[in-house]
């Protein structure tokens, strides 16, 4: 049987992978968009698993708009990302330095 612990370790697990992901990779926004997305999916299985076992619907409801929130910020980084590379023809972090204002 599934316990609580079960979901609880594997959220943990997602997000340290998520954490070094970000940490250890800081060359490409594509890479870290996709790390920032498994970190907010790791805290949303956290929130699915809290709901289930304490019989409330209210951390369901919650992680539904979280993961529209999240869609929306991804289409627009998504859309900024296209825009900086058309410009720089470089998707690098280091290369997006010359566009501070």
């Amino acid at each position: 049987m599934i316990t609580l612990e079960h979901y609880l370790v594997l959220g943990g697990i997602l997000f340290c992978l998520s954490v070094a992901g970000v940490f250890l990779n800081r060359k490409n926004l594509i890479v870290l968009l996709m790390a920032l997305e498994l970190m907010l999916l790791a805290v949303n299985m956290n929130f699915v698993a809290f709901s289930h076992f304490m019989g409330d619907l209210s951390g369901q409801i919650f992680v539904f708009f979280i993961l529209t929130v999240a869609a929306a910020e991804t289409s627009i980084g998504l859309a900024i990302m296209v825009l900086i590379f058309r410009q720089k023809q470089s998707i690098n972090v280091d290369d997006l330095s010359s566009l501070k204002g």
